[in-house]
């Protein structure tokens, strides 16, 4: 039950059932006016038919904003710059969108004067976490309501009766269910539940919704050059993209190929151990990609500085706390190491497999005359190796000496 008076909220809606039983719900048990928002991420879905329905259900304001250039270029650009990658697999694709979805959430309610927000994530998930957190973060003075938390509405089924005894708008067959839990974006697509629940039953082949499976992909290789500018891809094979196109053409690249499928148990803020499947086709890429130019282009000491700040920044991410200082502050530091982090990729992608081929940069750290077995070119003396692996060595043979090797 409500415990305090709200006369207005806005609701995060996608126009499915979850959010569409949402809406009714805080009509009714709120007695209050319902804002919607449907933010397009690039999830490949038509969005408008939100409009509709949202009409359909008496709402009066309606938000629907194209939200993709803003979610990869402030968003998801910032976290591969950080090389962000969550328990060595996950590559964030769900919790870098949840941010961005806050904050517009409270932009809205800030212009419509609405007094709360409210969202359809469960109280199992991570989601909740996430859009809590972002909100308590720009907006700490605005209610968030979780129907999840407060409902008695606890399965499918009881969600597709409600709609039906309330005549909400919504596609469903009796009985039906929808075989997994999914979330797209222009990041990835995710995939939880049914079958996945056991964490050694096989994903389904026809699952897949991005990416061929490798055994069919191409015989031929394909390849392709990133062009990077400070730490961001900025164009493909000499074509020059923005970032949503960018990464939309990374996707389709690396799903004829076969490249980004993942399948890992995670743990979750909450505690609880959770197993999904992904498809991150152009997120693999990119990775692999920046990885190679910082090679060339980063100082040994602060790649491995960023290396060590990794983790916690990718925790960071994925617990909800991007608008949290320590996040903010970890982003400064790896935004001031991307300033020469410019140059070109090649890149290979043959069977789920991309490999490096070349890399340059005008900013490059590497010296062939150093580097090269031909010569000692370049102000390398190897006779300078012999004091500097005695020093170094020192602490080792004094202990060894004095206590034995135990």
């Amino acid at each position: 039950m409500a415990n305090q008076k709200i006369d207005k909220v806005v609701l995060a809606y996608s126009g499915g059932l979850d959010t569409s039983v949402i809406l009714k719900w805080l009509q009714d048990e709120y007695d209050c006016e319902v804002v919607t928002f449907t933010a397009d991420l690039g999830q490949g879905e038509e969005v408008e038919p939100a409009r509709a329905k949202a009409k359909q259900c008496g709402v009066k304001e309606i938000y629907i904003d194209d939200l993709r250039e803003e979610f990869v270029r402030d968003y998801v650009f910032p976290m591969f710059r950080a090389n962000a990658i969550y328990e060595g697999e996950y590559l964030l694709g769900t919790s870098i969108a949840r941010p961005l979805i806050a904050k517009r959430l409270v932009e809205i309610a800030r212009q419509t004067g609405a007094q709360a927000v409210a969202h359809g994530a469960t109280g199992k998930g991570n989601d909740q976490v996430r859009f809590e957190f972002g909100v308590a973060g720009l907006a700490p003075d605005l209610k968030v309501i979780a129907p999840w938390r407060e409902w008695d509405l606890n399965s499918r089924q009881s969600l597709m009766t409600y709609a039906k005894e309330q005549g909400i708008p919504v596609e469903y067959s009796a009985g039906g269910k929808s075989p997994y839990s999914m979330d797209a974006n222009l990041l990835h697509i995710s995939f939880e539940g049914d079958i996945l629940e056991d964490p050694w039953a096989s994903p389904e082949k026809d699952m897949w919704r991005w990416t061929v499976s490798p055994q069919d992909a191409p015989d031929q290789a394909e390849e392709l050059t990133i062009a990077y500018e400070k730490g961001d891809p900025v164009s493909i094979n000499g074509e020059r993209l923005s970032p949503a196109e960018m990464l939309a053409k990374l996707n389709e690249i690396g799903g004829r190929h076969g490249v980004g499928r993942t399948d890992i148990v995670e743990n979750r803020y909450v505690g609880i151990k959770s197993r999904g499947c992904y498809e991150t086709p152009g997120g693999f890429i990119m990775l692999k990609a920046h990885r190679a130019i910082e090679s060339i282009t980063l100082d040994r000491e602060a790649a491995h500085t960023k290396d060590e700040l990794m983790p916690r920044y990718a925790t960071l991410v994925y617990n909800g706390y991007w608008f949290a200082p320590e996040r903010r502050m970890l982003q400064a530091a790896i935004d001031l190491s991307q300033a020469r982090v410019s140059g070109e990729v090649r890149l290979e992608l043959y069977k789920g497999n991309i490999t490096v081929t070349g890399r340059r940069s005008d900013d490059s750290l590497f010296d062939a005359n150093i580097a090269s077995f031909e010569d000692d070119g370049g102000g390398y003396d190897q006779h300078d190796a012999e004091g500097f692996i005695k020093l170094n060595a020192l602490r080792l043979r004094t202990a060894t000496a004095l206590r034995g090797f135990d």
